[in-house]
């Protein structure tokens, strides 16, 4: 074969392999947000309380955010496609359970278990990636897209997860993961790049107990504060648990030989605002899709179909960005790219608070405008930020850096998610979060 020949063959080589772990990170996040329109249904058909809704809401990102940074460790120790393989027989087999519990235990065991899954493939998938694309410019341009796949599976879960459960069962949703993960099993032997093992580093297991139970009792201390009171003691006891837990986790990793979260690695400014606009984007997302298809239906008496078809320009817009943002970036680089999508979607979500939520404003006027700015500066702020999160960063810790943005990811849509709800009404909410996304704007715009 000519030398030619031998590079169409890698090209489309790394072409396939990209759509398998793309299509694999857009499912992790679009299985989070499933069941988010058809929870009600879920209520009705097992009698939930409300507490109940909330915790099968959030079982699945509890687990996936507490686990992110020992899946990292991993998927670093052991090599990328062995913890993507192991993680993705976790995923399916969960994903094939959960439709057929018959109870709200059963139930939220799966959903913890797919986290539990999920937690290790994607790191594992972000390693894999590494490995197709060793080349720094190569592999930044593949982050460029790989940045805005999160809001797209978002945006993919609420959209055909009320679709789905209005035509067929709530069930019926978990058939894609279920698919998604089978087809990748199938095809990662043959598509994807085996990646050597790190046997030289310890898995430092002190700071990965820290860091899950820490991280998974303070988000569920704050998630619980949509039904309980602050001063409870169901919020107050995980919430200082578990900042108490993270705080030693900190503590113990400044001191540990191999530990698991360098604290340097978090401590270089542009890393810093790139994974804070991740959080705050992804937040300005699931807060957008929650409070917005609550309005929908309560406010305006709106059906499943049609809440879902709503969001639909909000779909294009992201996709039509997304494909955009990585000639920007490398046009005018990811700094300048992160800072002006923060700004279009902090005045995509100011529309939204100041004129969505009125039940009387036409839909064209109300609320179009900014279902389209937000996504189209959602998508140019994640892929840009993806780019600056990991820069620079050695090929034998891209499993940790895999695990920070994808905690940074699942930060955003629990821990802040929960925290802007708690500031008043819904346009309080909303405004609050655009106001800290222009804030983060003017931080990367001024940072260099």
């Amino acid at each position: 074969m000519t030398a030619t020949g031998t590079a169409r063959v890698t090209a489309m080589q790394h072409r396939w392999a990209f759509v398998i772990l793309g299509s694999v990170q857009t499912t992790l996040i679009f299985t989070l947000a499933a069941i988010a329109v058809p929870l009600p249904r879920i209520g009705r058909e097992f009698d939930l309380k409300r507490a109940d809704l909330i915790l099968l809401s959030a079982a699945y990102g509890l687990t996936f955010a507490g686990l992110l940074l020992f899946g990292g460790r991993l998927a670093d120790r052991y090599g990328g496609r062995r913890a993507l393989t192991a993680g993705l027989v976790l995923f399916a087999a969960a994903s094939a359970a959960a439709p057929l519990t018959s109870g709200i235990g059963a139930l939220l065991a799966a959903r913890f278990a797919q986290g539990a899954g999920a937690a290790l493939v994607a790191p594992a998938a972000m390693a894999v990636l590494r490995a197709v694309f060793p080349s720094p410019t190569a592999y930044g341009r593949a982050m460029a897209t790989w940045g805005g796949l999160s809001v797209l599976g978002a945006t993919a879960g609420n959209l055909l997860s009320g679709v789905i459960s209005a035509l067929l069962s709530w069930r019926w949703t978990f058939a894609v993961p279920l698919v998604v993960a089978i087809a990748a099993l199938a095809l990662t032997p043959r598509l994807l790049p085996d990646t050597a093992p790190n046997r030289g580093r310890t898995l430092d297991l002190p700071g990965a107990l820290l860091a899950t139970v820490g991280i998974t009792l303070t988000s569920y201390g704050l998630v619980v504060t949509d039904a309980r009171p602050w001063s409870s003691a169901g919020v107050l006891v995980p919430l200082l648990g578990g900042t108490a837990l993270l705080a030693a986790f900190w503590y113990a990793e400044r001191r540990a030989r191999d530990p698991l979260l360098p604290p340097r690695f978090l401590l270089d400014r542009r890393r810093a605002l790139a994974l804070t606009a991740i959080a705050l984007s992804a937040c300005g997302t699931a807060m957008t899709f929650v409070v917005l298809s609550l309005h929908l239906q309560q406010a305006r008496d709106w059906s499943q179909l049609q809440t879902s078809a709503a969001f639909v320009p909000f779909a294009v817009a992201l996709i039509a960005s997304g494909r955009a943002a990585g000639p920007l970036i490398g046009r005018y680089g990811a700094g300048a790219v992160t800072a002006a999508g923060l700004g279009t979607g902090a005045a995509g979500i100011a529309l939204l608070a100041f004129t969505g939520l009125d039940a009387h404003t036409w839909y064209a006027y109300g609320l179009l405008p900014g279902l389209v700015l937000l996504p189209a500066g959602t998508a140019a702020s994640f892929a840009g930020a993806a780019v600056l999160a990991t820069e620079g960063v050695p090929q034998q810790q891209t499993g940790l850096a895999g695990g920070v943005l994808n905690t940074a990811m699942e930060f955003g849509p629990t821990v802040l998610f929960a925290v802007l709800l708690t500031l008043g009404s819904d346009a309080w909410s909303l405004a609050a979060t655009g106001a800290a996304l222009a804030v983060v704007a003017l931080l990367n715009h001024r940072t260099k």
